[in-house]
C-alpha cells in the first residue's frame, strides 16, 4: 500500500496559518511550526485587544464627558446622578460626542437635568 502525503488537506491547513502569517518577519512568516505559534499569539492578543477597546473607550468617554462637565461648573459624578435622576437615557458615547461635536446641545442637555451652568468656575 502506497504511502499517503496528506497533500490536499494538510496543505489547506498549512496555507490558512501562512495566509494570517503574512508580513510576519523570518521564520515566524515562512516556517510552518514558527508561523503557527505566532499566529495563534496574535489570535489570543487580538482576543483581548477586542475586550480592551471596550474599556478604552469607555475611559476616553468619560474623560471628555468630565471636562465639559467642568467647564460648565460641574463635575462628572454630579452630571451622570442629575441625568438618572432626570430620566435622561443618553449613554456616554453619546453625551462625549455631544460635547465634543455639538456643545450647545450638550449644555441642553444640562439644562434639561436641572443642572446650573457657571461657564468656566473651574478655570483657572
Amino acid at each position: 500500500m502506497p504511502r499517503a502525503k496528506r497533500g490536499f488537506k494538510a496543505r489547506r491547513r498549512r496555507n490558512r496559518i501562512f495566509r494570517h502569517a503574512q508580513g510576519f518577519s523570518a521564520g515566524r512568516g515562512r516556517l510552518f511550526g514558527p508561523a503557527k505559534e505566532a499566529v495563534h499569539k496574535a489570535w489570543q492578543y487580538a482576543y483581548v485587544g477586542r475586550k480592551l477597546r471596550k474599556r478604552d473607550f469607555r475611559r476616553l468617554w468619560i474623560a471628555r464627558i468630565s471636562a465639559a462637565a467642568r467647564s460648565l461648573g460641574t463635575n462628572y459624578s454630579r452630571l451622570i446622578a442629575s441625568l438618572k435622576k432626570a430620566n435622561i437615557g443618553l449613554d456616554r458615547k453619546i453625551l462625549a460626542d455631544l460635547a465634543v461635536r455639538d456643545f450647545a446641545g450638550f449644555k441642553g442637555v444640562l439644562s434639561a437635568a436641572g443642572i446650573t451652568l457657571q461657564p468656566n468656575a473651574f478655570a483657572g
